[in-house]
């Protein structure tokens, strides 16, 4: 089985082509360090020549950056046009729990823009949406920090570990398309300050800690359970406390 990971060199791309290759599958690793631009185009239909399957990790921008809109509709409608050309099986693209619930934010616009180039394009899908990953953490922490204080906001989470995420996406793109949405999260709901306060207290960060019923996530107000996935395929094993004891420890 030929497998082709868009967006191979990024984070979760790099997981899923290490999870792919334990299983023993023939996998592309489509970045621009080979020539693969999804958004001219460059190098897809090589890349694609065969494939069975297509993971699509692509990541344009930052929150609210930039035209990253216009970057994922541009990257998607090249993926998608080089993908049907190729009769490719499977397109499975990973998007974010909520995403309905995150549209004031222009990054989460574009994924959910994202999704919907996928439901139109007629191609055997799924579409992964995860939780927050416990690695992305830190900077929610951080870019919710004024004046020294970590300003944030009363919602609940269920993050999971990148790898048990990636382990997923590679699991899923062997099995028949859903063509429809699943959901992968960690193993339970906790609330963000929880989360925040642990990642202060294991790496000796003194900065005081509030939650405020009136702040934002990334310039949106989203309901306490918004993030929360409501119909969860998978669920990770390894909570937060574990996967920090291993990260800064080992």
């Amino acid at each position: 089985m030929k497998v082709v990971v868009v967006g191979a060199s990024g984070t979760m791309g790099s997981k899923a082509v290490r999870y792919l290759e334990r299983d023993g599958r023939a996998v592309v690793e489509a970045s621009k360090k080979i020539g693969v631009n999804a958004l001219t185009g460059q190098g897809l239909d090589e890349a694609f020549d065969g494939a069975d399957a297509i993971i699509d990790v692509t990541n344009f921008g930052s929150f609210g950056s930039g035209d990253v809109l216009g970057l994922f509709k541009q990257a998607g409608t090249n993926l998608l046009t080089s993908a049907k050309k190729h009769n490719v099986g499977h397109y499975l693209v990973l998007s974010v729990v909520g995403a309905e619930s995150l549209v004031e934010n222009d990054y989460f616009r574009a994924k959910l823009v994202q999704e919907n180039l996928v439901r139109a394009s007629g191609l055997p899908h799924t579409i992964v949406r995860s939780t927050q990953f416990f690695e992305f953490l830190s900077e929610i922490v951080n870019t919710s920090t004024e004046d020294g204080v970590i300003q944030l906001p009363s919602l609940r989470l269920q993050p999971v570990a990148g790898d048990e995420a990636a382990a997923w996406i590679a699991k899923l793109s062997a099995e028949e398309p859903k063509n429809s949405i699943v959901e992968i999260g960690g193993p339970e709901p906790t609330n963000l300050v929880d989360l925040a306060n642990e990642l202060m207290t294991i790496t000796e960060d003194a900065r005081p800690i509030t939650s405020d019923p009136e702040a934002r996530y990334f310039g949106i107000s989203v309901r306490p359970e918004g993030l929360i996935p409501t119909m969860p395929t998978a669920l990770g094993k390894l909570t937060y406390h574990d996967w920090l004891s291993r990260t800064l420890y080992v």
